[in-house]
């Protein structure tokens, strides 16, 4: 689809705002920005957000109640700074700031957590489809250094899922939903709270054959939590939460059959990924004078059932304690507000690969044992010298160990362990009321996982460790965020120069052996905005923009090419049109020019533009009906990519056609609808 109509439509609706502007500003004065929760919890998350000096964002989950959410993306399609495009059914990139950039699979760069305990392994890998967006209360998005209240200390910074307590969601829930490609998904949720104590338990089922050939996916999920009040001051919860995934894996395209073939999957192998995992956690919060104490323990036991190019079969346990504390005065009538915290992660895991025998484990390739740790202490001091101005400072220590025990080649077994320290300074300036600016400036420390320091070599497809160094960055960011009249705004323009970015592509493009390795000098910079207007009672905009100009610096082979995946601009807009009882939302998807896809800069993928519409409507009190329908215009085009040194173009005189295998069509034309209902 030609970009022309987008422009004109953009241009329209941003001359439309400003007419009405006068009309509405009185009106749009007295409304401010539309709150679509009343939930007390969700308005003290955001409330808590905003004591940082840089990008945050909480996004409720009324947000994407009206869609099919069943992955992080369709929660954060919104979220400011937040990058996710869609591989195949929960299988999606999600990276903020260049996080994990050349990560064709799993997830690198983020702390994941639910309810403030990690969903990462103490080696810092982590798999997002064990979070289910159906259960969610709220997420709360920390970019960068912001992260650093939870015991984040990468690039991309922290994600926390939260769950819903028997105070905030009392009574019971019900929700079924499905159309396109055989999808259904199911939820029931119940919620109960008395003096003493409150309780929430969530079952969620979800299946679906897929837009894409061999996508199949289950899944079935447990959620819960159980809250004791010990007195006025003490309170302890209990979380629980299983699950038990399988997902077949549609895998990447050549780039023809990616656009000209966009339902193909690979059927080689049977390649899947099936998860059975179980967390169990304990946090309890005791109210001081000026403060809170906080603490707990947690335990997190998986299994994955891994079929790809061999079948990976592993299982691990982690362990963790954490503590935090929060206090605020005066001393000598400044304000002043401290946090100190600590994170312990203890991990181990059994890693076997098996010959693929289509699906099934055949001759053993390898075995490893593994054990890691993990241990972040942080701490920050917010000072308020003048009224309507805070000065931060901070900092994360963090010392990590990695050993892998290779059973079949001893000597291929290796360890390391890293200290290091990320400080972090910035301010927050209100010069008045509902708006804010600041800045920071902050370093992170990435440490290699054992998908990175485990390699299997391309020559022989043996497992070595490979030994590689932290990623380090240091990075500046300014901004600002308000509420003034129609308009919400959200914004920040950052850089981050890198060194030792850690960098991956495709088997079998180098003579080196492993794929992963450490880039020289990087560099991450870019703009992440987010803006709302409420353009009438019965009218509302909402836009993200993001800008991500993330390149190499005089790199030996690469000189300044820019890094491949992300591409500069990317654009959403949704505008609902009605009321809470019953509104419509047509909401388009812009790309005006495709990333690079290899790291030679010899070749980017096209361009694209997508339709999409929303629809609900309250059929009685807390009985909603709702339409998910996405891509009307059956557009083709690629949308994710999985890095490649060098682009080879597909060749129509071999039998295979082949190319480079890496590239991932976005979602075909689909129609999704559900009802949800309280009682």
């Amino acid at each position: 689809m030609s970009a022309s109509p987008v422009l004109r439509g953009v241009s329209l609706c941003a001359l439309a705002c400003s007419l009405s502007v006068t009309a509405r500003a009185e009106e749009a004065a007295e409304q401010g920005r539309i709150i679509v929760t009343a939930s007390p919890m969700v308005e003290e998350a955001a409330a808590q957000v905003l004591r940082a000096p840089g990008g945050v964002d909480v996004v409720p989950a009324a947000e994407f109640g009206d869609r099919l959410a069943v992955s992080l993306r369709d929660a954060l399609s919104f979220s400011p700074g937040v990058y996710t495009q869609p591989r195949f059914g929960q299988e999606v990139r999600i990276s903020i700031r260049g996080s994990g950039l050349s990560r064709g699979y799993h997830m690198r760069g983020l702390t994941l957590l639910q309810d403030g305990i990690p969903i990462n392994m103490a080696d810092d890998n982590g798999d997002f489809q064990e979070l289910d967006p159906q259960v969610f209360q709220h997420l709360e998005v920390y970019r960068g250094g912001n992260a650093l209240r939870l015991g984040g200390s990468t690039l991309g910074g922290a994600i926390n899922a939260v769950t819903p307590t028997g105070r905030s969601a009392p009574g019971a829930e019900m929700r079924v939903d499905g159309g396109s490609f055989d999808t259904l998904r199911g939820k029931l949720a119940y919620g109960y709270s008395d003096g003493r104590g409150d309780a929430w338990a969530a079952l969620t089922a979800d299946r679906s054959d897929g837009d894409r050939d061999h996508g199949r996916r289950r899944a079935l999920r447990f959620n819960g939590n159980v809250g004791l009040k010990l007195s006025d001051r003490v309170e302890t919860r209990f979380y629980a939460s299983a699950q038990t995934i399988r997902q077949k894996l549609s895998g990447a395209l050549t780039e023809s059959d990616a656009l000209d073939h966009p339902a193909k999957g690979n059927f080689a192998g049977d390649q899947a990924r099936n998860i059975d995992s179980i967390r169990l956690q304990n946090r309890t919060t005791v109210a001081l004078d000026g403060g809170e104490l906080a603490f707990g323990v947690y335990f997190n036991a998986k299994a994955l059932d891994h079929p790809i190019y061999q079948v990976v079969r592993q299982t691990s346990e982690d362990r963790g304690v954490f503590a935090s504390l929060d206090l605020a005065g005066n001393v000598g009538g400044v304000p002043v507000e401290v946090t100190l915290g600590g994170q312990a992660r203890f991990g181990q895991g059994r890693f076997r690969q098996f010959v693929n025998l289509n699906g099934r484990a055949g001759a053993p390739r390898s075995y490893q044992k593994a054990r890691a740790q993990t241990i972040n202490s942080y701490g920050e001091v917010r000072v308020a010298p003048v009224a309507g101005l805070w000065l931060i400072a901070g900092g994360i220590y963090t010392h990590g160990e990695r050993r892998l025990d290779n059973r079949f080649t001893p000597a291929a077994s290796g360890d390391v362990s890293f200290d290091a320290f990320a400080p972090k300074f910035g301010l927050l300036f209100e010069p008045a009321a509902a708006v804010q600016f600041y800045a920071n400036y902050s370093r992170s420390v990435e440490l290699p996982g054992f998908i990175e320091l485990g390699q299997t070599q391309f020559d022989t497809l043996a497992v070595g460790f490979v030994p590689l160094r932290p990623q380090r960055a240091w990075t500046a960011e300014i901004g600002a965020r308000g509420t003034r009249g129609m308009a919400h705004w959200d914004i920040s323009l950052y850089r981050a120069d890198l060194r030792g970015e850690l960098l991956q592509y495709g088997a079998g493009d180098s003579a080196i052996p492993a794929a992963t390795f450490n880039a020289g000098r990087t560099r991450h910079q870019g703009v992440e905005a987010g803006l709302d207007l409420t353009l009438t009672r019965w009218a509302s905009l909402r836009q993200v923009y993001q800008y991500s100009d993330f390149r190499f610096r005089d790199d030996a082979h690469f000189g300044d090419n820019r890094l491949p995946v992300v591409p500069r601009h990317f654009y959403r807009a949704e505008l609902k049109l009605g009321t809470e009882k019953m509104s419509i939302s047509p909401a388009v998807e812009w790309l005006p020019q495709g990333a690079w896809v290899d790291y030679a800069n010899t070749h980017r993928v096209g361009d694209y533009t997508t339709l999409n519409l929303g629809a609900q409507a309250e059929v009685k009190p807390g009985v909603t009906l709702f339409l998910d329908a996405r891509n009307l215009t059956g557009e083709r085009a690629v949308g994710d990519i999985s890095a490649v040194v060098r682009y080879v173009s597909d060749n129509p005189a071999t039998l295979a056609n082949e190319g480079s295998v890496a590239f991932y069509p976005i979602e075909r034309r689909a129609f999704y609808g559900g009802v949800r209902a309280r009682f």
